[in-house]
């Protein structure tokens, strides 16, 4: 959850000076780069390559370990073969430094990484045909079968068990429904939380774990042309909401975030789950629970993004893109009916699938 200030506020000629002292390089090419809690910046040096310098927030950089072990998860799938970032050393040989600076709210430390640029765009940009979806559910599917095989003396911390974004922790979204105020959101949002509530919970033990990226989004997913008039997946970023999960979570998060996308969304579903079988056939709980997680993550997106703007009103742009074109889409999915009790239940008349 955003903390108000957490997010570091640098200047570029904070950015110059530090990417000089810490690895030795000098920016002919400084630029901001989107991003949720962080701070993003292209750096282009004079010595030559590309990379992005990533100031985690200060809340974050209070847990060194977790950033090691996303940090390593990262390396780990360029090393099998996935399109991921990896960390550059600093001049002292160190992967993070732990930097204290005052952005103008006091002086705060921030874990700074310099990570390779991937070259691409983000898939948000570009037509999503049934192939390019059957690939980026093949691809989400792929990455959380690697992190499964990997090792590291830190894996506990990626349990985070009370983390807001991860589709286990769904009733922690409820102190927030409030910051809708009686809107039709607010109606929409009880609805899942009652649907997950009643019908996910009970089905969890049957679900299969893994490590999850978390945030498998249109913003996060890069591509570039395939040269046949279509396009390849050529960049995974953004392992900064990393834990442990299911399987099933990191399908219903990347079959979301690419219906925000699509004119369609309806017609979404069923290539990217299509890719996904290709290499982890679901079992029949996961079946069951797949179209409410992917309503409960729309809830996810929508609420924590009302809340993030409140803190940080100047980046609402960025913090509402998932809310403005998901909720319209949410909503139409979300035929709401009476339950027996009277309740209000969500239709699953709308198939993903």
């Amino acid at each position: 959850m955003s903390v108000k200030h957490a997010k570091s506020n640098f200047s570029q000629s904070q950015v110059a000076e530090t990417v000089k002292r810490l690895f030795g390089l000098t920016a002919s090419e400084i630029s901001s780069l989107p991003s949720y809690d962080d701070q993003n910046f292209f750096i282009d040096p004079i010595e030559g390559g590309k990379y992005v310098l990533k100031i985690m927030n200060s809340k974050d950089s209070k847990n060194p370990a977790l950033i090691e072990v996303q940090t390593h998860a990262m390396s780990f799938l360029h090393q099998n073969g996935l399109p991921a970032q990896t960390a550059l050393p600093n001049i002292s040989g160190q992967l993070m430094s732990l930097e204290e600076i005052d952005c103008g709210y006091g002086s705060q430390k921030y874990l700074v990484r310099l990570l390779t640029y991937l070259p691409g765009t983000t898939i948000s940009k570009v037509l999503l045909t049934p192939q390019l979806l059957y690939e980026t559910g093949k691809m989400a599917a792929t990455m959380d079968t690697i992190l499964q095989e990997m090792v590291h003396p830190h894996l506990a911390v990626l349990e985070r068990e009370n983390f807001i974004w991860s589709l286990s922790n769904l009733p922690l979204l409820e102190p927030y429904i409030h910051l809708f105020d009686g809107s039709p959101l607010e109606k929409v949002v009880k609805s899942v939380l009652y649907q997950y509530k009643t019908s996910v919970t009970p089905k969890r033990c049957n679900f299969r774990k893994c490590l999850n990226h978390g945030d498998f989004n249109d913003l996060n997913v890069l591509v570039q042309p395939d040269g046949r008039d279509g396009h390849r997946i050529s960049g995974i970023l953004d392992f900064g909401d990393m834990h442990s999960g299911y399987y099933i979570h990191e399908l219903a998060i990347t079959i979301m975030y690419m219906m925000i996308e699509h004119p369609k969304p309806i017609e979404v579903g069923g290539p990217v789950l299509a890719g996904w079988e290709s290499l982890l056939p679901l079992n029949e709980a996961e079946k069951d629970c797949l179209y409410v997680l992917v309503l409960s993550r729309f809830c996810q997106s929508i609420v924590l993004a009302h809340y993030s703007v409140s803190l940080h009103p100047e980046n609402e742009e960025y913090l509402m893109i998932t809310s403005k074109n998901g909720c319209p889409h949410s909503q139409s999915a979300m035929g709401a009916r009476k339950g027996a009790g009277g309740e209000v239940m969500v239709s699953d008349r709308c198939s993903i699938q």
